[in-house]
C-alpha cells in the first residue's frame, strides 16, 4: 500500500490522492498526514493543517475534528506512549512509525474525544490497513482493544510513577510535558499551581481576534468580549478568515496576551516627545498591526523590524493599509542599522523557547531542548541592549517573551541591568491594571499565565532609558 504523501515544506503537502476504493475516513486521514508532516519534515502544525484541509476538502465540522484529533495527539503524546507501551508486546521504538502515529490518534480518540470505542478502533484500523498493511491492522486491532479497556483517569494512575516518590517522572507522563519542561514550569510557577499549569497547556485555546483601533470596533467581531483586552473577542465558531473586518486587515487573529504586550508598551510613559515607536522583532506581524494603529491614534508611527526576509513579508502584509506605519525593515535587531537614540518607545518580543504557548503550538514541546536556554538567552540580551541604543534617554524598552522560564525572564532583566548603567526597571504593574494576580518573578515585572488568565504565559518588562 501507498504511503502518506511527503511534504514540499513546513506548511505545503505535496498533492495526493486517496484510493477510489480505500475505506479510510477522510478526516482521520488527514490528521495522520499532519502528524506524519510534523515528524518527518519538521513542519509547524499550524501551517501544515490548513493546507491539508484544503487538499481534502474538509470544513466546518470536519475540519474541526481534525485540528482537534491532529493538535490534541500531539499534546498529549508522552501520555499515549506511556498507554500504548502498556498495550503492546514490544517496545515502541520498534512500532513502525506510520502505525505509531496511527496508533496515537487511535487513543486520542478513545481517552479524549467523543468517540465511541467501536468507531475509533475500526477507523484507525482501516487507515493502519490502507497506509500500511493487513498485519499492521491487525496489530493495531488488537493494541487499540487494550487500551478502550480503561478511560484515560484510571491508565494514568496504572503508568504513572507515584508522584510522591518522583512529582516531575509523574507530571511527564499525567501531563505530558518533558520532564525538564515540567522542572522549568516548577520553577516559575511553584508547586502550587504547577498541575494546573499543565493541564492548561493541553487545552485548546479559543480563537481570539482583535479589532485594530480606529480600523474596525470590537463590536464588528462575533464572539464573546476578552476578559482584558479592550479590542479583543473570543471566538464562538466559524472561519475568521471568512470575516470582512479579517479579510480587510482591520482586524486580525491574535491571543489576548498577545495584545496586552501592546496595550503596555503604549501605556506606558514617556518624557518630552512621543513620535517614533519601534517592533524590534515584528514577525509575523500581529503585535505590530496593534502597536501601528495605537500609534496612528497619537499622530505617532511605527517602524517594523524584522531579520528573516519572508517573515518581513508576513509583517508587511500585516501592516497593509495601517496609517501609522512609518516603514517595514528587514534587518538584524540585535545589530540594528538605525539611528541610534532615535526612538521613543521600543518592543522586543524576542525569540524564545515559547514555552508559554504549548497550547497552541503542540509540537513545541517535543522540539526544544534545554540546551536551546543558551543561545536564547544570549540572544535575548543583545536583543534588549540594542534596543536600549536605539532608544532616546525618557524613552522606554517593553521587553517581552512568550516564556516564563526564569532564564529568559528574570535572568535576562537582571543581566541587562548590570551591564547598563542607563536603564532603569520601572514598575510596570500600572500598565495593565484590569489584570489580576500577575506579579512577575521581579518585583515590577508581569507575568501572565494560561491557567490564571486563559492567554499564552507572557512576561513583561519596562526598561527606562536614563
Amino acid at each position: 500500500m501507498s504511503e502518506a504523501p511527503q511534504r514540499g515544506g513546513r506548511g505545503r503537502p505535496s498533492r495526493s490522492k486517496t484510493p477510489a476504493a480505500s475505506r479510510v475516513d477522510p478526516a482521520r486521514l488527514a490528521a495522520f498526514e499532519v502528524l506524519k508532516a510534523v515528524r518527518v519534515d519538521q513542519a509547524y502544525t499550524n501551517l501544515v493543517l490548513p493546507a491539508v484541509l484544503r487538499e481534502h476538502g474538509l470544513a466546518g465540522r470536519d475540519a474541526a475534528f481534525v485540528t482537534e484529533l491532529a493538535s490534541g495527539t500531539l499534546r498529549r503524546r508522552a501520555t499515549y506512549d506511556a498507554v500504548l507501551a502498556a498495550c503492546t508486546d514490544r517496545p515502541l521504538r520498534k512500532v513502525e512509525a506510520k502505525v505509531l502515529d496511527a496508533l496515537r490518534l487511535g487513543t486520542h480518540q478513545l481517552l479524549s474525544m467523543r468517540v465511541p470505542a467501536h468507531a475509533a478502533i475500526s477507523t484507525t484500523v482501516d487507515l493502519v490497513r490502507d497506509r500500511v498493511g493487513s498485519g499492521a491492522g491487525g496489530f493495531a486491532n488488537a493494541v487499540l482493544r487494550r487500551v478502550a479497556e480503561h478511560d484515560l483517569t484510571t491508565w494514568i494512575g496504572l503508568v504513572a510513577p507515584d508522584p510522591r516518590v518522583s512529582p516531575s517522572r509523574f507530571a511527564e507522563v499525567a501531563y505530558s510535558h518533558p520532564q525538564w519542561v515540567v522542572d522549568e514550569l516548577r520553577r516559575a510557577v511553584g508547586d502550587l499551581e504547577l498541575h494546573d499549569l499543565l493541564a492548561a497547556d493541553n487545552v485548546a485555546p479559543r480563537v481570539t481576534l482583535v479589532a485594530r483601533p480606529g480600523r474596525a470596533r470590537r463590536e464588528e467581531l462575533p464572539g464573546e468580549p476578552t476578559a482584558y483586552s479592550p479590542y479583543g473577542v473570543v471566538l464562538d465558531s466559524g472561519d475568521p478568515g471568512a470575516l470582512d473586518a479579517v479579510r480587510e486587515g482591520r482586524a486580525g487573529v491574535q491571543d489576548e496576551g498577545s495584545q496586552l504586550v501592546a496595550l503596555a508598551l503604549a501605556a506606558a510613559s514617556v518624557t518630552g516627545q512621543d513620535r517614533t515607536w519601534l517592533d524590534l522583532c515584528a514577525g509575523p506581524g500581529g503585535k505590530a498591526a496593534l502597536l501601528a494603529a495605537l500609534a496612528a491614534e497619537r499622530d505617532a508611527g511605527l517602524v517594523a523590524s524584522e531579520r528573516q526576509h519572508h517573515r518581513s513579508r508576513l509583517v508587511a502584509r500585516a501592516l497593509a493599509g495601517s496609517p501609522g506605519v512609518l516603514g517595514v525593515v528587514t534587518a538584524d535587531g540585535a545589530h540594528p542599522a538605525y539611528r541610534r537614540g532615535g526612538f521613543d518607545r521600543v518592543l522586543v518580543d524576542a525569540p524564545c523557547t515559547g514555552l508559554g504557548a504549548l497550547r497552541r503550538r503542540p509540537e513545541a514541546r517535543w522540539r526544544r531542548k534545554p540546551d536551546d536556554l543558551l543561545a536564547l538567552v544570549l540572544l535575548q540580551r543583545s536583543l534588549v541592549e540594542a534596543a536600549l541604543d536605539l532608544t532616546r534617554p525618557g524613552g522606554v524598552v517593553l521587553y517581552a517573551t512568550c516564556s516564563p522560564v526564569l532564564a529568559e525572564t528574570s535572568g535576562v532583566v537582571q543581566s541587562v541591568l548590570q551591564q547598563r548603567p542607563d536603564a532603569e526597571l520601572e514598575d510596570a504593574a500600572g500598565l495593565l491594571p484590569q489584570v489580576p494576580d500577575a506579579a512577575g518573578p521581579l518585583p515590577g515585572t508581569l507575568q501572565l499565565w494560561p491557567h490564571r488568565h486563559g492567554t499564552d504565559a507572557m512576561f513583561l518588562a519596562l526598561l527606562r532609558k536614563v
